[in-house]
Formats: C-alpha cells, sequence, structure tokens
C-alpha cells in the first residue's frame, strides 16, 4: 500500500460526534497519521510487529497498523464510546484490530512499538506525560506526536527512561472548531513527531 492510498483509507474512518474536551480529544489529521505510519514503516516498526495506540480515540493509528502489515494491533482508550465506533471502523474494513478500555495508568501490555497521539496538554499541563511513561515502559521503540513547543520537557521524560530520541518530524496540525471554547473555524499547531528508542530498539 502506498502512502496516498493509506491516506484516503483512512479518511474514511468514522469520528467521534461527542467529543469530550477534558480528554482533548482531538482527531488525528489523516494525512499526518499515513506519515507517521509510513515513517515507523519505513524504518521496521509496523510490518509483522505487535503494535499498541494508547489513546486510540477511533482507531486511525491502529487501524492504519494493521493494514501495513502488523502481526497484532491493539488500540487502548478509556472512552467506551468512541471505542465501540473503533471497533465498527474496523468491522468496514475487514481487519483484525483489538480495543482495550482501560485508564492509562493501569495498562502494562508489552508490544514492539507504540504509536500515540497523546493529550497535548491544553487542558492539563502534561497530561501527555503518563502517556510516555506507559508508552516507554511496554515497548523499546515509541513514536509520540507532541507540541514543538515541549520538546524539552520530551527530552527528560527520554533521559529518565534511558531512551535516546532518534528521529523528528515536525507538522502543522489542525484542530478545526470543536467545543464552544473555541474562537476560530480551524486553527494549526505547531507538533513534532518524536521517535524515542531504548537501548534494543536502537537502529
Amino acid at each position: 500500500m502506498k502512502k496516498k492510498a493509506l491516506e484516503m483509507a483512512l479518511q474514511q474512518i468514522a469520528q467521534n460526534p461527542r467529543p469530550k474536551s477534558h480528554l482533548e480529544q482531538y482527531p488525528t489529521p489523516a494525512n499526518i497519521a499515513a506519515d507517521v505510519l509510513f515513517t515507523a514503516h519505513a524504518l521496521g516498526d509496523i510490518e509483522k510487529k505487535k503494535v499498541i495506540d494508547l489513546g486510540c480515540g477511533t482507531g486511525i493509528f491502529a487501524i492504519g497498523a494493521k493494514l501495513l502489515g502488523a502481526k497484532e494491533v491493539i488500540g487502548m482508550d478509556i472512552d467506551e464510546e468512541v471505542i465501540e465506533i473503533a471497533r465498527e471502523n474496523t468491522r468496514k474494513f475487514e481487519i483484525d484490530v483489538d480495543f482495550e478500555r482501560s485508564k492509562i495508568k493501569d495498562f502494562n501490555v508489552k508490544c514492539d512499538t507504540v504509536v500515540q497521539n497523546p493529550p497535548f496538554g491544553a487542558q492539563t499541563k502534561h497530561a501527555d506525560r503518563p502517556f510516555l511513561n506507559v508508552a516507554l515502559n511496554i515497548s523499546s521503540v515509541v513514536y509520540s506526536l507532541h507540541l514543538t513547543e515541549t520538546q524539552e520537557f520530551i527530552e527528560r521524560i527520554s533521559r529518565e527512561h534511558k531512551a535516546e530520541i532518534t528521529h523528528r518530524k515536525r507538522y502543522d496540525f489542525e484542530i478545526r472548531h470543536t467545543f464552544e471554547f473555541h474562537r476560530k473555524e480551524k486553527k494549526y499547531f505547531d507538533v513534532t513527531l518524536f521517535r524515542l528508542a531504548r537501548a534494543e530498539g536502537m537502529r
């Protein structure tokens, strides 16, 4: 599957009709999700691997990983409503992805690769920290999207886990008017994809 074909497939994924602001439920744009997954695939971290998407929402990374040949994929989210939408999305693609409802602090399933878009921390400062901590505890390779302005914080977390940031890639992340407190129809955020690897996951 080529990247454009994956992006077009991911555009078909149903979104959450009732997002919750305190969970920062903003969908990952299909073009960014496709690029993140192709980056991971090119580095050998998707195909024939066990992949987990923490805070999976309606399943864009989980489904994309499976379409790119992941051996096993699990999506985890605290919101049962979005998990049900994610399950319906997988049925539409006729693929096998497991979805689990869990609090991030309670999740402890090991895998080869984590691909995630955690909360950026707009509502709660450093809301992405527990996602990074869990990701680096369950996997030796993590792909994670964060506001570029927080990169020193990401570097610090990486050092705490004796991990190295091996790759960085920046995106203009579009967030459309979703909640009442939004003033604009859409806004772009400077976001960076970090590939973090512990010793056994270095390339």
